[in-house]
């Protein structure tokens, strides 16, 4: 049995199109499987797999191994609290232990409802909005507490799905073409670079005589 629907299994023929080894696939693959189902199930893992020719243990292993990628059941949005220097300084310990009172669950639990799932993240380069949060990977901040008891308020009431897709929609915009660059941009640019490394050998060789 197919685990993407016709949609999802047509656009994953074109993303592997995109590649001269259909393996390079793999990621987005996983991505467009989580966002067909909030998570890569077994059988999303199994029917990547398949398409992409690789042992589902290969599928597995690189699921594991990204933060961006969940192998089991997540909420509608995932919700990350960053922890780091700047958000820390300005409450982000406070603001996580508030987060998981009215959530009522645990770092890492999901709310009876599936609507929530929490977790604390490192440093999400938002330091100038300390403390802040992100919600399936969309920034918010600064948030204090009732700030963020808005941010759940919408987001339960779909005040926000036109900026906070489910979670696993990773982007609303589908890519079915290669990033095309002209070749006489490509070997320009190489041959600036080629020109620059010799350059700088040429000033090392220089000084290196001058030192004997």
């Amino acid at each position: 049995m197919s685990f993407f629907n016709p949609e999802n299994l047509e656009k994953a023929q074109v993303l592997i199109g995109l590649y001269p080894d259909k393996r390079s696939a793999l990621i987005p693959l996983c991505h467009l499987a989580q966002g067909q189902h909030g998570h890569l199930s077994n059988e999303a893992m199994e029917q990547i797999a398949d398409l992409l020719e690789i042992q589902p243990a290969e599928v597995l292993g690189t699921a594991s191994f990204y933060d961006m990628l969940h192998t089991e059941e997540v909420g509608k949005y995932l919700v990350g609290v960053c922890t780091n220097v700047a958000c820390m300084l300005g409450g982000g310990i406070e603001l996580l232990e508030h987060a998981s009172d009215v959530l009522g669950v645990p770092l890492g639990g999901t709310t009876e409802d599936g609507m929530f799932t929490l977790e604390e993240v490192e440093c999400v380069a938002h330091c100038d909005k300390a403390p802040c949060a992100q919600v399936n990977y969309r920034f918010f901040g600064p948030l204090a507490n009732g700030d963020f008891d808005q941010l759940l308020d919408d987001l339960r009431n779909d005040r926000l799905s036109e900026s906070v897709p489910p979670h696993g929609v990773l982007s609303r915009v589908f890519r079915d073409a290669p990033a095309m660059v002209p070749l006489e941009i490509i070997h320009r640019e190489r041959r600036a670079m080629d020109d620059e490394k010799k350059a700088r050998q040429a000033a090392l060789n220089k000084d290196a005589g001058g030192n004997q």
